[in-house]
Formats: structure tokens, sequence, C-alpha cells
């Protein structure tokens, strides 16, 4: 089972990485979106093909590759800030009822999962039918992440930086529920994992926007590429790790 496993481990690094993802998502969809001028229909067209080229990708492997499934990954984040900006912006929903839709979203992605398979563990996934499961739930909570952190820093006036710190605040608190507490550790997975988004997107605002709204002004291409290279060095760690703990795996 765990030698035919598609998924990441839940690890430390799992979450390093998965910030590092969404900060980027944030970003390279801004970029897309509005550096470039493009629109959130047009945003949402270019980053849906490539989310379901690179989901084919994974989908065809036969064994959990960081490089692929990390790439799949940051692929939910970009096209989840798209959908977000395209039901917040473009539809005029407004982030608070763009938020609810997405949550309804997740919710229903989770209870059809739960449905047919009594459970809504994340590792290790071998089945096609559960890995399609998988990716809807975490392209949703990466778009709800995404509405969630724009609520936040612009609803409620937090800012980028007192945004980014009420999000890690909640995610350290959920790891301390999982390490102190008898809490389901499935839930709290979700529950962190949709928190570790807004967290990586006002994150990624407070890299990208101006001086005068609190950001750092860096722009969203320079806060891609910092954020893209971080990303290909973590890829290379968990790579590493993976391959040094596979002859374990199958003894």
């Amino acid at each position: 089972m765990r030698t035919a496993n598609k998924v990441a481990a839940v690890t430390l690094l799992f979450w390093l990485m998965k910030i590092v993802a969404t900060t980027l998502g944030e970003t390279l969809g801004d970029f897309i979106s509005m550096t470039l001028n493009l629109g959130y229909v047009v945003g949402i067209l270019v980053t849906l093909m490539f989310f379901i080229l690179i989901l084919s990708v994974q989908l065809r492997v036969k064994k959990y590759i960081p490089a692929v499934y990390w790439v799949v990954i940051i692929g939910t984040t970009t096209l989840g800030t798209e959908i977000s900006d395209f039901i917040d912006r473009t539809l005029k929903t407004g982030y608070l009822a763009g938020s609810l839709i997405l949550f309804l979203g997740l919710l229903t992605s989770l209870f059809l999962w739960y449905r047919k398979y009594k459970n809504l563990e994340v590792y290790p996934i071998f089945e096609r039918n559960k890995e399609f499961y998988y990716w809807t739930a975490i392209l949703f909570s990466n778009s709800l992440g995404t509405a969630f952190g724009d609520f936040l820093s612009d609803n409620l006036g937090l800012g980028y930086m007192s945004g980014a710190l009420f999000t890690g605040l909640i995610v350290v608190v959920v790891v301390a529920l999982h390490y102190f507490t008898k809490i389901n550790h499935v839930v709290l997975f979700w529950i962190a994992f949709v928190f570790t988004r807004p967290f990586g997107a006002t994150f990624g605002d407070l890299l990208t926007k101006p001086l005068a709204k609190g950001g750092l002004d860096l722009g969203t291409l320079n806060a891609s590429l910092i954020s893209l290279t971080l990303m290909v060095f973590m890829i290379i760690i968990s790579q590493r790790k993976h391959s040094r703990e596979l002859p374990l795996q199958k003894e």
C-alpha cells in the first residue's frame, strides 16, 4: 500500500511546502490576471488548462513523485486564486459571499468523499477515484483560502501582516490540538489545510501590494520568482528524502 501511494505524507516539510505553494499560487495568479492584464476569465482558462495538464500526469503515474505532486498543488493554488477572484470580483458576490460559496463546495466534496469511502484519510491514497475526491477537495480548499484571506484583509481591515499573523496563529493552535488533544486528526488536517491557504494568500499580498497599503511592493513577478525558488529548493529536499525512504518501505 505504501509503495503504491500517490500523495505526500503529512509532515512538517509538507506544511512548509504547502505555505510556500499557496504564496506562489497567490502571486502567480495575480501576475496572470492583473499584471499581464488578462482578466479573471482568461486567467481561469489559462490556469485551468495548466491544472488539467499536470493533473493528468499525476493521475497517470503509478507512485508518489514529489515534483509532480507539488506542481499539481501549485496548480490548485494558482487556479484557486483565479476562481476566487472571479467569484468575488467579476461576479461581484463579495469576499464573504464568495467564501461561503466555496465553503459549501468544500463541504460537498468532503461529504461525497466520505459517503463513498467512509473516511477522509489523506494518506495513503492509491485508488484513482479516491484521488479525484482528494484533488477536488484541495482545489475547493485553496479557492476558499484565497477568498477568506481577502475577506480578512479587506473586509475586516486586518491588513496583510495582521491577516497573515491571524491565520498563522490558527494553524499553530491546530498543531497544538493535534499533539495535545484527542481531536480527530483528519478534521484537524482539513482545518489546517484550509487556513494555510489564507496564510499564504495574505503573505503573498504582503509581498506584492504597495507600501501605502501595508505591502512590501515587490510586485507579482518578483514575489513569484522568490516563491518559486524556495519551492524548487524544497522539492529537491523532498525528493531526496523520499528516495532515502523507498528502500525502507520495500523492506
